[in-house]
């Protein structure tokens, strides 16, 4: 007897199944208006409409199944951290439109558009050994040669290797754009811009208080440079007004995210930020308390 639909016997699960599929709908409707999947999944993501898990459904029923996306999987012989000169090239690529799915050594799934400078920002570092999918659709019509030709290209880029750009990927008749970041307003009556909710994970085998003392020094040098910003910072969607909660609370480990959010007039910074607080997060905190006392790191 066939059991696919035995799951959906409690309310709770076809519940879930149902939200599901609207917004799978919604996914749909953003790429037939031809938005790029991870541009779509992670503006939802940060509004909380979808879930991490559902992540990967999502890209088998639509890259893989739906649309017919050319696909390959590839490990990276060595870490990579510097992406400007992929995003720099990739947005000429007006023909091709591609998604890479990566696989954080905590578990975690990450979609990036690698044409959006603001997905290479949250990903911070493309780990040695770490999976990671291209997929690729060459938006004119079906080619697979070029699609494969564009995997090869961003697969070489991620690997730091000089690229063979076909003119295939760019269509003259439509103009480069950068996406367009839609800005995110404090429920505050400051009505100030504020950032979505950026990840830095644990590397750590625990966020313990010389973390903590590392993400004050940093934070500090942070707000020091840009005195008009303001960084929030969330664990388990609470916002966390005391930092020292975190080593108080013994609940961050390994693998655990701990979230931040910068809030101002004139964002900047962002990148510095999540890289700094990945390394304070680590047990490459030190490097951040080597500081004498009533003096401000220097890091921005």
């Amino acid at each position: 007897m066939d059991t696919t639909y035995y799951s959906l016997a409690t309310k709770s699960n076809f519940n879930k199944a149902l939200r599901h599929f609207y917004s799978v709908n919604d996914v749909v409707a953003d790429m037939e208006a031809k938005r790029n999947l991870a541009d779509v999944m992670n503006t939802f993501l940060d509004e909380e409409e979808v879930s991490q898990d559902q992540i990967l459904p999502v890209v088998g029923a639509l890259l893989r199944d739906r649309y017919g996306y050319s696909a390959r999987s590839i490990n990276l012989l060595s870490n990579l951290n510097e992406f400007e000169s992929i995003y720099t090239e990739t947005m000429k690529w007006t023909a091709v439109d591609i998604v890479i799915v990566y696989f954080t050594s905590g578990g975690k799934v990450l979609l990036i558009n690698p044409k959006n400078p603001e997905h290479w920002e949250r990903v911070r570092e493309i780990v040695q050994d770490q999976l990671a999918v291209i997929y690729a659709r060459f938006i004119k019509q079906n080619d697979k040669k070029v699609e494969q030709d564009a995997i090869n290209a961003i697969e070489e880029m991620m690997s730091g290797r000089d690229v063979f750009i076909s003119p295939d990927f760019i269509d003259q008749t439509i103009a480069p754009k950068l996406p367009v970041k839609k800005p995110v307003t404090q429920a505050a009556p400051s009505k100030k811009n504020v950032t979505p909710k950026y990840a830095v994970q644990v590397s750590n085998e625990l966020f313990h208080n010389g973390n903590v003392e590392a993400w004050k020094k940093i934070i500090e040098s942070f707000t020091t440079k840009y005195p008009d910003l303001k960084v929030y910072i969330y664990h388990q969607n609470e916002l966390i007004n005391d930092i020292n909660a975190l080593f108080k609370w013994g609940k961050v480990k390994h693998g655990d995210s701990i979230f931040f959010q910068v809030s101002g007039e004139d964002i900047r910074g962002i990148s510095k930020l999540q890289k700094y607080l990945y390394e304070g997060a680590s047990h490459r905190f030190e490097q951040f308390l080597k500081i004498g006392v009533g003096k401000v790191l220097n890091l921005f």
